[in-house]
C-alpha cells in the first residue's frame, strides 16, 4: 500500500525539524566545553595571600602539594602569616618564604601570548632570626626574572621596612606561571612576600 504524499512530506518535515535543532544542541554543547577549559585559569588573584584567613596574630606553614588560594607551595615549606603577627604591605596577610626551610609560591593565570605583563611585589624579611641578609628570586615559567634581597638589621615585626620591586616580561603562551622562591638556604626566617600586583603593559596610542 502506498503512503499519502501529505504523510510523507510531514515526515520529512519533522526529520528536518530535529536535525535543525541537534545542530545548535551541538554547537551549544561545543561552547560550553570550550568555556569550561578556559575558565580552567584565571587573571591574576590574590596578591596579598589573603585567602584562607587566617585566626590574628597566628601563622601557619604549608609543604609542597598545598595551596593559598590561587597560589600554590611547589617547592619545600613557606608560612602563611596571618593579620597582626607582623606589619603587612596590603591587606591583613602576607608569605615568608622560608616555612621550615626555603620554599616557593607559584600562580599559573591566563595570558595573551606577545604581550608585555609588569609585576610589582613589596619585600621585606622575617625580623625574627638571621641571617640578616634574606634573599630569593622571582620566576616566570621557571626561569629566573629577578633576584632580590633584603637587609633585616633594625627592622621589626611592627616595622617590616617594606620596599617595592618591580619587572616586566612578555608573555609566550596562553597561560603563564609566576613563582617567588626563597634562596636564603638555612633556617626558618625567609624573605617576606606580599602586595603582588600584575598589569598587562597598554602602550599608549601616539608611541
Amino acid at each position: 500500500m502506498s503512503v499519502p504524499r501529505t504523510r510523507t512530506v510531514a515526515v520529512a518535515l519533522l526529520v528536518g525539524t530535529i536535525a535543525a535543532w541537534a545542530i545548535p544542541a551541538q554547537a551549544a554543547v561545543a561552547a560550553d566545553r570550550a568555556g569550561a577549559q578556559s575558565r580552567a585559569l584565571s587573571r591574576f588573584d590574590d596578591g596579598s595571600f589573603e585567602t584562607p584567613k587566617l585566626a590574628a596574630n597566628t601563622f601557619t606553614g604549608l609543604a609542597a602539594g598545598q595551596s593559598i588560594g590561587p597560589w600554590r607551595v611547589t617547592t619545600g615549606s613557606v608560612d602563611l602569616i596571618g593579620a597582626g603577627f607582623w606589619q603587612a604591605a596590603e591587606g591583613d596577610q602576607s608569605v615568608d618564604l622560608n616555612g621550615s626551610g626555603p620554599g616557593t609560591v607559584a600562580q599559573s593565570f591566563t595570558t595573551t601570548p606577545g604581550a608585555a605583563y609588569t609585576v610589582t611585589y613589596s619585600l621585606a624579611g622575617n625580623p625574627e632570626g638571621g641571617p640578616a641578609l634574606k634573599t630569593g628570586r622571582a620566576l616566570v615559567d621557571g626561569q629566573d626574572f629577578q633576584d632580590f634581597s633584603f637587609d633585616t638589621t633594625g627592622k621589626s615585626r611592627a616595622a617590616m621596612g617594606y620596599v617595592g620591586r618591580q619587572f616586566t616580561f612578555v608573555a609566550t603562551n596562553a597561560s603563564t606561571t609566576l613563582a617567588f622562591a626563597s634562596t636564603t638556604a638555612t633556617g626558618a626566617y625567609g624573605p617576606v612576600v606580599d602586595n603582588v600586583q600584575v598589569q598587562e603593559c597598554k602602550p599608549c596610542p601616539t608611541c
